[in-house]
């Protein structure tokens, strides 16, 4: 018997990971959920339980409130068999895993989700336009991606949705990123100042995914859009001193210059990312074509999203902090 034949499966909802997304889409997703009648569960690690941070302590204590489940277990410890057998009683798998947990995950829970006969599932592909970019970005976990895509059209047991959201918006302003400097002002426009890039808040991923899973005729087997915003590197330039009301340094970093800076820094993760940014194709599209927008569903711009930052007094981090 499937999750497709047995009814006491049915309505059982699992979350892969209370990350920043993860609890996005929680929070969006519980009240739906209750008012349906269905069970909603999250998937955290073992040690967030038995020895949790301050911001777990928050998180699990919220998730709680909203009925959710919580579900110890360790992707990276644990066998495939096991997380198979973990996630066969859910209809419905989401999946916020990240690329924390290494290279190889996200093939393998798609492998685990498929073989355990989950009726739905949304795999982690909020990102980029992975069809378009394709192989060869320079970004091996884009690669995978790719793969993941071909795994799930190469069957038809599982329904999928695939959820396309562009960089996270505070990805942008992460000092690390390397794009947006703050403290400094300095912007860092990738491959050219016309490039452009789509972003989204994981708030507002969350109250799409919450609004998609539930939309009606059901969303199968396709690829949505999401947007908060759209925007060429010159304009995040312009928006970033117009918010702040500081003069802001312009450093322009050409292919060329990404390229070198990665081949001198092989293992630099962020490099890889610089470069993937800086292609252009598949990382940007038209806000006006996108599921929000089409809904009339409210999104956070950079402008409306950093003007709130910078009324933060307390200058407390963004609320980044994986699971």
């Amino acid at each position: 018997m499937t999750n497709h034949d047995n009814p006491d499966n049915a309505r059982h909802t699992l979350v892969l990971g209370a990350g920043e997304l993860g609890m996005a889409i929680l929070r969006h997703l519980a009240p739906r959920q209750k008012a349906a009648g269905r069970a909603l569960a999250v998937l955290v690690t073992p040690r967030s339980i038995t020895a949790p941070t301050p911001q777990q302590q928050q998180d699990h204590a919220a998730l709680r409130a909203l009925d959710v489940s919580l579900v110890p277990f360790h992707l990276a410890e644990r066998s495939e068999e096991d997380l198979i057998a973990l996630l066969r009683p859910f209809d419905t798998v989401i999946n916020c895993t990240g690329f924390v947990a290494g290279p190889g995950t996200q093939l393998r829970l798609t492998r685990a989700v498929l073989a355990a006969g989950v009726r739905r599932h949304i795999p982690w592909q909020f990102g980029v336009d992975y069809d378009i970019v394709g192989k060869g970005s320079g970004q091996p976990v884009f690669d995978e991606q790719f793969d993941v895509r071909g795994m799930l059209r190469g069957q038809d047991r599982t329904e999928w949705i695939i959820i396309s959201t562009g960089m996270f918006t505070s990805f942008l302003f992460e000092k690390t990123a390397g794009i947006v400097d703050l403290d400094a002002s300095i912007v860092r426009g990738l491959g050219s100042w016309a490039t452009q890039v789509t972003v989204t808040t994981p708030d507002d991923i969350g109250r799409c995914t919450a609004a998609i899973l539930f939309e009606m005729p059901r969303i199968a087997n396709q690829v949505v859009y999401l947007a908060s915003d759209t925007v060429s590197y010159g304009q995040l330039a312009d928006i970033v001193g117009q918010v702040t009301g500081r003069s802001v340094e312009r450093t322009l970093l050409t292919q060329e210059a990404l390229r070198a800076g990665l081949a001198a820094q092989p293992d630099d993760t962020k490099a890889r990312y610089r470069l993937a940014f800086a292609r252009g194709d598949g990382l940007a599209w038209s806000k006006q074509n996108t599921y929000n927008v089409q809904r009339g569903i409210p999104t956070s711009d950079i402008r409306t999203w950093l003007a709130q930052l910078s009324r933060r007094a307390d200058n407390q981090p963004t609320g980044i902090h994986d699971e």
